[in-house]
């Protein structure tokens, strides 16, 4: 008499053949965290990968969202350390203004933002950018500045100055101390308006 298998035996075998395969695709754990972050500061209270963070002023409305593959926080000094943050800054009107550096350093409470190597503010709605080594913003004045030297392009013209300040909700920025400025003119059209002679 020939063995036949079974219903129940062909299941079994096709169960353990799924369960071999799902094994067989993914054998790894998860991969673990980064090396903890030390500093001369101490050891951090924690530490963030992958964050997306919303700061909210009094009202409950966004005026500041913060995006960097890691973050630290030492408790010693209340400090909060960021690798390559971009940042986006919410005036009063609701202009979207964007900051990045190389680091950033959140102060006790949050406040002031420190962004430093290759720090950047854009205004899109105004079309300019500067760039300086150190910019620093104050949330509750939305104040920008720079103590170091900055350069402020709105093309097609660009300025250099060593100190630069943007108020964010009144719209206003100051380029200060040493300014140069390459402002070229405006190019002059064909038209034959513009080639006739000026009468006496």
């Amino acid at each position: 008499m020939r063995w036949r298998p079974t219903f129940r035996f062909g299941l079994l075998l096709v169960l353990l053949a799924l369960g071999g395969l799902l094994v067989w695709l993914d054998p790894r754990e998860p991969a673990p965290p980064g090396p903890v972050p030390g500093d001369s500061a101490g050891e951090p209270d924690y530490y963030l990968e992958e964050a997306r963070l919303t700061r909210f002023d009094a009202t409950g409305n966004a005026h500041q969202r913060l995006v960097t593959p890691r973050l630290s926080h030492t408790p010693h000094d209340d400090v909060t350390r960021l690798e390559t943050p971009r940042i986006e800054l919410i005036d009063d009107s609701d202009r979207r203004w964007l900051a990045s550096g190389d680091a950033g350093r959140l102060g006790a409470n949050g406040n002031p933002l420190t962004l430093s190597g290759d720090a950047r503010l854009i205004a899109p709605a105004e079309r300019w950018q500067l760039d300086t080594e150190v910019l620093h913003y104050d949330a509750d004045l939305g104040h920008a500045w720079s103590d170091t030297a900055a350069i402020l392009r709105q093309p097609p013209q660009r300025m250099r100055g060593e100190r630069f300040d943007a108020w964010i909700h009144d719209n206003r920025a100051r380029l200060t101390d040493n300014v140069r400025g390459h402002h070229p003119p405006e190019p002059r059209s064909n038209s034959p308006a513009d080639r006739e002679e000026p009468k006496p």
